[in-house]
């Protein structure tokens, strides 16, 4: 009897995925352990809400972004109308925010979502997300509208993605601690 070469290879890759599982270790992965605070607060937790800013302020950028692809003009960007970026950051600020959530990485728990960097990559980690963080996600956005406002927020759009996340995460306000530069000691 001959075998059609799809089929011979589907039975040969099912013998031999089992010889192989047995030289690796076992993979496991654990959701995170969230204190109460995480669980419980209204609020975005003190130790979370730069990656929070981050979050907002990538989304902010994406929509506003978005806006201006949508007027087709040639030869650079066009400028939004203020009721119209005024729209849009609120739409930005109303979504649904599931792609969010928190992994643990090494016993430090980061906001997981698009537009943060992912950090360590560990070869399995588990990320929750719902509950009570697309909640925080869009309180934390309306509160930096209400801090900036619309004209502010979008004027550091015009300027680059870095002109906003440094308007909203940074300077002596901002919920992100400044990087110290890096110095060379003398010899």
């Amino acid at each position: 009897m001959r075998l059609p070469l799809p089929l011979l290879l589907l039975l040969l890759g099912a013998w031999a995925i089992p010889r192989g599982l047995g030289n690796r270790d076992s993979l496991t992965a654990t959701a995170p352990e969230l204190d109460d605070e995480e669980k419980y607060s209204a609020h975005m937790p003190t130790h979370l809400r730069c990656d929070a800013c981050k979050a907002v302020a990538y989304q902010m950028w994406q929509h506003l972004a978005k806006a201006e692809a949508k007027l087709h003009t040639s030869g650079g960007r066009q400028q939004l109308s203020e009721s119209v970026y005024t729209d849009v950051l609120e739409q930005s600020c109303s979504q649904a925010w599931q792609d969010y959530g928190v992994r643990e990485v090494n016993q430090v728990k980061h906001l997981m979502g698009p537009g943060l960097d992912s950090g360590p990559q560990p070869s399995v980690s588990v990320m929750v997300t719902g509950g009570p963080w697309p909640t925080r996600l869009s309180t934390t956005c309306f509160h930096y509208l209400g801090e900036f406002g619309e004209d502010q927020i979008y004027e550091a759009h015009r300027q680059g993605q870095e002109a906003l996340q440094a308007l909203l995460c940074g300077g002596p306000r901002g919920v992100c601690p400044e990087e110290a530069p890096v110095t060379r000691a003398e010899l």
